[in-house]
This record gives C-alpha cells, sequence and structure tokens, in this order.
C-alpha cells in the first residue's frame, strides 16, 4: 500500500484550526508532533534536499536533553547533601542532651545510630588499660573498644601510604573485629574519624559501620562527617574533663 500524499490529507476544521491558530505554543512544545511535522516537511522537499534546520533542530534536542538529565543529578544531588546536612544535625543536638557519661554512650550507640541509619557505632580509644578501665569496657563493649597506642594511625591508614586524614570513607578494614567486634553484622562500608581528645592525651576514633557497601564511598565528601566528629570530639573533652 503506497503512503497517502499530504494532497490526500483530510483539511483541519475550522474550529480545530482557530485553536491551532490561536495558540501555537501547543504544537511547539509537544515533541512527537513537531517531530511528525519535521517529517512530513522533508517527505515534501523529496530525498535530494539536505533540511539544514531539522539536523540543527534534532541537535538541539539531544542538547536539551542532556541539559535535563544534568538538572536532574544536580537536583538529586542537592536533595542527597541537604537530607545529609539534616541527619548530622539531628545527630549532634541529640548528643548535646545527655547529662552524663553512660547516657552519653546509650544515646551514641541507640539515637545517633538510628538518625544515621547505619548498623553500629563504635568509640575507640587509645590507652594502656588497667584493671578498672577493663571493666568499665566490658560495660559499654557494644559502643565502647579500647587499643593500644598507635593503633587509630594504623587502622585510619589500612596499610596505605601518603597523609593522614581525619575522615576516610571506604570499604571496611581487613581488622574491623578490633573495632566492631566478632559478633557484629557484617559491615560492607564504614566512615571513621579521628578525634582529638585534647592536650596530653592520645587520640581516639569514632567508627560508623553500616552494611550498604555503597552508603560510605572514597568519592563522597567529607565536611558534614568533619563537622560531627569536631561536635562529638568537644562533647568527649568535656567528659574526660
Amino acid at each position: 500500500m503506497s503512503e497517502p500524499k499530504l494532497s490526500d490529507a483530510a483539511p483541519l476544521g475550522p474550529d480545530l484550526r482557530d485553536r491551532l491558530i490561536a495558540s501555537p505554543e501547543v504544537i511547539l512544545e509537544d515533541r512527537d508532533l513537531m517531530r511528525a511535522l519535521i517529517a512530513a516537511n522533508e517527505r515534501a522537499m523529496g530525498s535530494n534536499i539536505v533540511d539544514l534546520r531539522g539536523i540543527a533542530m534534532e541537535r538541539l534536542e539531544q542538547r536539551l536533553d542532556r541539559l535535563e538529565d544534568t538538572h536532574r543529578s544536580v537536583i538529586a544531588a542537592a536533595y542527597e547533601n541537604l537530607a545529609g546536612t539534616n541527619q548530622i544535625q539531628r545527630a549532634v543536638l541529640r548528643l548535646l542532651d545527655p547529662v552524663d557519661f553512660e547516657d552519653f554512650l546509650k544515646v551514641l550507640v541507640s539515637d545517633v545510630r538510628q538518625i544515621l541509619r547505619i548498623e553500629a557505632v563504635r568509640l575507640v580509644l587509645e590507652t594502656e588499660i588497667d584493671g578498672q578501665e577493663e571493666v568499665a569496657v566490658q560495660r559499654f563493649s557494644d559502643v565502647l573498644s579500647v587499643a593500644p597506642p598507635g593503633f587509630v594511625e594504623r587502622y585510619m591508614s589500612d596499610g596505605r601510604t601518603g597523609a593522614p586524614r581525619d575522615v576516610v570513607l571506604r570499604q571496611s578494614a581487613a581488622d574491623r573485629q578490633t573495632v566492631y567486634g566478632a559478633s557484629e553484622p557484617r559491615i560492607g562500608s564504614e566512615a571513621v574519624m579521628r578525634l582529638d581528645l585534647g592536650s596530653g592525651r592520645l587520640p581516639g576514633m569514632l567508627a560508623l559501620g553500616a552494611a550498604d557497601p555503597h552508603q560510605f564511598r572514597s568519592s563522597q565528601g567529607t565536611d558534614l562527617l568533619t563537622f560531627f566528629a569536631g561536635a562529638f570530639e568537644r562533647a568527649m573533652r568535656r567528659w574526660l574533663a
């Protein structure tokens, strides 16, 4: 069956024609309709004529599609950043509520962990363990760990050379059982933050463990976690004092 000629097409009704003339943007904003009009125009011109306007419109359409994809990515990133900011702010405010150190640790392993949507929170303190400290560690073993001097640096570098970083985002290190314990659910990724606990004190470390291996990635920014670590270490200095 041969393709119908333009001259065979039924004429537009008066009402439809008047509406299109009154509101031509209806056609311009409809991509499918514009493509059909361009295709009809090319058929009318014949195969030996190159329609530069059609080519230009096609390229502009491709650029528009790429621009829309970019806008969607920017909006998604902005929303994710806003959500992350709200999480960190809520977690910091919750850390300011406890009136003693025991409640502080309980809030850390319960409310803060839930706010940040992670599976584990561990506070690691470098120290030379004595009998009294060992009892305290056993009492808060679900959140508090102690390690010998130098452990924080070794754990955060994980065998890598280069300038030390205060916040590290990665899939969990090989020595994670020392931090999270052998009975802890599988940790797929983690954020570890160095803690400056004040002059004359050994450093500490705060570890956030997530089951999702993509929750903490090295390509992510660390500004929010740097702020969180700064707020946390200031609270720790108050309790240690």
